[in-house]
């Protein structure tokens, strides 16, 4: 148990009472243009209180773990507050993972010594990189979530990032960024299926070959989103769209559609918190409810919203776990774990050959969308020309514009393949990890922003 001191007294009111208590420890390594640019071990320690005053919930914070300064944090904060309290019961989890080279298991001179192998490779390319960065992030939280209904959870969370960034030059061409993050939930045995080394010579052939490429051509056409890309249109276009506190908030374009069909019948998107090792993994979301496979989408039908404690009863659905917090500093809100889309019957080879004239898109970048309308704008780090049903090409300066409800019913071929790209989502100030996949998927028709052919 994490808070020192505790009895358990403080259960006894008549309030509504949570105590998420967390002992975190935070590892950063950043090494830039070859030289030790910042180095930083953080330790921290905390408590969050919540209570609810009917459909009202309160929160504050102690950066402390001492039993009694948090009975008196909330004394202070439940003052004259009168609950109506529900059911939740003691949580046990299924899902665990192995963590098989501890963060602890290497020294701080062992892990600069990866960053700097990859630096290695970046710099034996000489002149044409005119930065880069390679950065090393590990963290573990101590967890426990305690309330008043007798809840219960105990649990520890190891997280694990390296990332290497770019900037490709030539005078006549100009500059392209080449990005490859590399991470999970586990531990060092993690660079034993993909090394530093490995990790910087993708970031840097990303951004060699796109200084190399050709302005896109602006205009509507198929779109063929590979494994390789991840699942950015996914989460973004869709995901964010389907999390119950913008639902129950008039906020999405999804509000009140459960049950109706709202994309293409090749489309099955889950969020996955129980996926061994993946990034957005865990085996408690942070309000202790047990990790699980929620079926958002279905053959194209809306099933469920993703939901917390709060929204849940709002939604009138079961929690799904999706209850997430940056740290005890915050309070909980819905957010996603892993989401992707299943795969389906198609090989790769077939949905490529499939088109006479598009786009292939491997890699994604950033972007941004209105969960209200739909709408949404995402960078291509890397994609190619599809002539005749063949990868031509590649280009560069390809923008997708669209809307998410209309491009996940323009699907019409999903492959038999999947692949995973991490990444850290923000929302209401807190960032948390997550994974967004999908298969190989080809979407009939998309506006792709670029170039006007003269």
């Amino acid at each position: 148990m994490l808070i020192n001191g505790f009895s358990g007294n403080i259960f006894n009111r008549k309030e509504w009472i949570e105590l998420y208590a967390e002992e975190s420890r935070e590892f950063i390594a950043v090494l830039e243009q070859g030289e030790t640019d910042k180095l930083w071990e953080i330790s921290d320690a905390g408590t969050g209180i919540r209570i609810k005053k009917d459909s009202t919930w309160y929160y504050n914070y102690l950066t402390s773990l001492d039993y009694n300064k948090i009975e008196e944090s909330v004394s202070n904060v439940a003052a004259d507050i009168v609950n109506k309290t529900y059911s939740h019961g003691i949580s046990t989890s299924t899902y665990s993972y192995i963590i098989k080279k501890p963060l602890l298991s290497l020294t701080v001179k062992e892990k600069i010594e990866l960053l700097k192998e990859a630096d290695s490779v970046v710099k034996e390319r000489g002149s044409e990189i005119l930065f880069r960065r390679i950065i090393l992030r590990e963290k573990e939280k101590k967890i426990n979530i305690l309330n008043s209904d007798g809840l219960v959870t105990e649990d520890i969370q190891t997280q694990l990032v390296f990332l290497v960034q770019v900037v490709v030059g030539d005078p006549k061409k100009g500059m392209e960024t080449g990005y490859e993050p590399y991470g999970g939930t586990k531990g060092y045995e993690i660079f034993d299926h993909y090394s530093p080394e490995q990790i910087a010579k993708t970031a840097i052939d990303i951004g060699e070959r796109a200084l190399k490429s050709k302005w896109v051509e602006a205009g509507t056409m198929p779109a063929i989103i590979s494994a390789k890309a991840g699942g950015t249109i996914i989460h973004e276009a869709v995901g964010h769209g389907l999390e119950g506190d913008l639902v129950y908030n008039g906020l999405s374009v999804f509000k009140d559609k459960i049950g109706e069909k709202v994309a293409s019948p090749l489309v099955t998107i889950v969020d996955d918190a129980t996926i061994p090792g993946v990034r957005g993994s865990f085996r408690y979301d942070d309000e202790g409810t047990p990790s699980q496979k929620t079926v958002l989408i279905e053959d194209g039908i809306l099933k469920n919203y993703m939901t917390d404690l709060e929204y849940s009863k709002k939604l009138l659905q079961s929690t799904t776990g999706n209850g997430r917090r940056e740290s005890y500093r915050f309070m909980p809100i819905v957010r996603m774990s892993n989401t992707f889309m299943e795969k389906g019957k198609s090989t790769p080879k077939e949905i490529i050959s499939s088109v006479d004239k598009g786009i292939f898109v491997t890699k994604m970048g950033g972007g941004e969308v209105n969960t209200i309308t739909g709408d949404f704008v995402f960078e291509v780090m890397e994609g190619y020309e599809i002539n005749n049903g063949k990868v031509g090409e590649q280009v560069r300066g390809a923008i997708l514009t669209g809307n998410g409800p209309a491009v996940i019913k323009q699907i019409d071929m999903v492959g038999n393949d999947i692949g995973f790209a991490i990444g850290t989502c923000g929302k209401d100030g807190q960032g948390v990890p997550v994974t967004d996949g999908m298969p190989t998927t080809r979407i009939r028709e998309i506006v792709v922003g670029g170039r006007v052919k003269s």
